[in-house]
């Protein structure tokens, strides 16, 4: 199956396609990556792509749709994949139609004082970046890292300020796009809430493989 994977920061979805990818043996293809990937390969896209965010601009709809098209037409998305991170806009979703066909759009519905919490207590280490939470998966040592000892910090966008900003972006900007899908009658809302275990079992029994 194609699968969209759409919730505000901090749902979780990243961890979860991460794990779908591996049970449901699909790629889990993320924009960041797929811009990391073609700058470091230097084509053509990734060169007009790193000149844009070396000089502190956003990569447009245009530059954005065209690497993903490419990356979607690559052997290994035959079998299915999961789109994390795109469609952001309306626009990017109306261009993806002409070229992909989704079969579910997956909403990892989460409310904002959940997401506040749940940020708001991570920890991440300064060396190796291996995330850790203050309630739900505290270090062996405080202020360490277990891998590598590392230096524990809070990063700038955990702060709550921060995330209550990037809430809101969201809403703004990316919300609309449960009520496109809804309206093409392929919205699937999974609870958010609970551990990664719980929202997977949840998956699953929505999305039995075949």
């Amino acid at each position: 199956m194609n699968f969209i994977f759409l919730g505000p920061p901090g749902a979780g979805k990243g961890t979860l396609a991460k794990e779908v990818a591996v049970a449901y043996a699909i790629p889990h293809i993320s924009t960041g990556d797929i811009f990391r990937e073609n700058i470091k390969n230097g084509t053509e896209l990734g060169k007009k792509a790193k000149a844009i965010i070396d000089a502190g601009g956003l990569v447009s709809d245009e530059i954005t749709i065209g690497l993903v098209k490419d990356r979607l037409s690559k052997d290994d998305t035959k079998n299915g994949y999961i789109l994390d991170g795109f469609p952001r806009t309306i626009p990017q979703a109306e261009a993806l139609a002409t070229f992909a066909k989704i079969d579910a759009a997956v909403n990892f519905d989460i409310e904002d004082n959940a997401v506040v919490e749940r940020l708001g207590g991570r920890i991440c280490c300064k060396d190796c970046g291996q995330m850790y939470h203050v309630v739900n998966n505290k270090p062996k040592t405080e202020g360490k890292c277990d891998k590598c000892g590392g230096e524990l910090y809070t990063r700038d966008d955990d702060k709550p300020e921060s995330i209550k900003h990037r809430l809101e972006v969201y809403r703004e900007s990316t919300a609309p796009l449960i009520d496109f899908y809804k309206g093409k009658g392929n919205l699937v809302d999974i609870d958010a809430k609970g551990s990664p275990d719980k929202v997977l079992e949840e998956f699953k029994a929505k999305f039995p493989k075949n």
